[in-house]
């Protein structure tokens, strides 16, 4: 199968420059293409990961994908989807993310042959102003510039100059990968056409009209009830696990619903076509069961964490499910609870009662005696009793914490502190 017409069915390609054109090009040859991410911070979300799993898909097509990390572009600033200007970085914290996303970048794609690292720096950086005037900037028509969506969107707050001039530094991008590697396709976000088409422009104005160059971008990734993909009541999900761990991480998957999860298979996935179908009769006929959102989790996870983190993910679900909570490590603690309700204890061991008031897990003392003497209160995986018992911290926390499970599913996490 071309690796468009994949790419099609699963519903991955927002526009293309010249879709036959593409179809035919990497339908009897091998190609070259590229993806880059600017370093904003030292960690990718899942949002990133959208074009660089089309990446992926290229790669075991038999492509050479290239990954540019973008050194210089960085320091610059997209305005891409922005309402207002970026604060710039230092190029101290500029180099620290930059090699924070290599590293996961190199975990996740790295290892193989026919897979290229970049970064932009390296040429953009000695490009001096009136070669950038000269060599670059005579290409660029700003009438042309002020119709792009992406500058457009931001003409009546304003924009600096700084990032009105994004478009030309990931054209020469483009021009360079063009020029050094014979890439000859980019891929992006759907927010990213505009830079993308800019790109491919001056390549031809350069080059010639007939130079084979394409675009693809990738839609932008929308939930059923029409809300942004990827963000949690906690905020973005990392790839990082100190970020997010990988009990987060698993459970963002199989939480996700019934009339997402197909169109998740299909992206997130390296599943065939057969298995996805298997799995989406399964939602039609057996929702309670949730084999497609287990099955996402599981291959979401494994890919971003490996095996080891996906088992650390299964371990900690199974433990909080069952309740037995014991074994559980200080990090997979911190990392499952992260943000779970819960107050702050200064002084242990403390009484039961006094402390579910004061750790905010029930309002009155009537209530959590009641609670106790009725064995709905398990305190780190341990069912107490007894309105007279003493609580301490779970003893793999370093006295940090205390697990309060309350009836059968609701958990909270008890912050210990010295401090008055």
């Amino acid at each position: 199968m071309n690796i468009i017409d994949e790419l099609k069915w699963r519903g991955a390609i927002n526009q293309q420059t010249d879709e036959t054109g593409l179809y035919n090009l990497v339908k009897n040859k091998s190609i070259a293409l590229y993806c880059g991410v600017d370093p904003t911070g030292d960690s990718m979300h899942i949002g990133h990961l959208i074009p660089f799993m089309i990446l992926k898909r290229f790669q075991l097509a038999g492509h050479h994908p290239y990954m540019l990390i973008g050194g210089g572009t960085g320091s610059i600033g997209d305005p891409s989807g922005r309402k207002t200007e970026r604060v710039l970085q230092t190029m101290d914290k500029v180099q620290h993310n930059v090699e924070c996303l290599t590293k996961q970048l190199t975990h996740l794609f790295g290892g193989e042959e026919n897979i290229t690292f970049v970064n932009n720096y390296d040429w953009l950086s000695e490009i001096n102003l009136l070669d950038f005037l000269r060599d670059y900037g005579k290409y660029f028509n700003i009438n042309k510039m002020l119709a792009k969506e992406v500058v457009a969107s931001r003409l009546e707050t304003g924009i600096s100059f700084t990032e009105f001039s994004y478009q030309i530094l990931q054209s020469i991008d483009f021009k360079h990968l063009y020029n050094t590697y014979k890439v000859q396709l980019q891929i992006g976000g759907a927010d990213q056409w505009g830079n993308i088409t800019a790109g491919i422009d001056m390549i031809h104005t350069i080059d010639g009209s007939d130079a084979p160059v394409y675009g693809l971008t990738i839609p932008l990734m929308l939930k059923a009830d029409g809300t942004k993909f990827g963000k949690t009541a906690g905020g973005a999900v990392w790839l990082d696990p100190q970020k997010t761990s990988p009990y987060e991480f698993y459970q963002f998957w199989f939480n996700q619903d019934d009339r997402d999860v197909v169109k998740y298979l299909k992206y997130f996935t390296f599943l065939s076509q057969e298995e996805i179908n298997a799995l989406e009769e399964e939602v039609n006929t057996h929702p309670e069961k949730r084999e497609a959102q287990r099955k996402l989790a599981e291959e979401v996870t494994r890919f971003v964490h490996g095996q080891e983190g996906l088992n650390e993910a299964l371990r900690v679900t199974e433990a909080l499910f069952s309740g037995n909570v014991q074994e559980l490590s200080a990090a997979e603690i911190e990392g499952a609870f992260r943000n779970t309700k819960g107050g702050t204890l200064h002084s242990v061991p403390m009484n039961i009662v006094e402390a579910l008031v004061s750790g905010e897990v029930i309002k009155s003392k009537r209530q959590a005696r009641e609670d106790v003497s009725n064995g709905a209160i398990r305190i780190n995986g341990e069912k107490i009793t007894d309105i007279e018992a003493t609580i301490t911290a779970h003893p793999n926390t370093n006295g940090k914490h205390i697990i309060v499970k309350k009836g059968k599913k609701n958990y909270f996490l008890l912050k210990v502190s010295s401090e008055i």
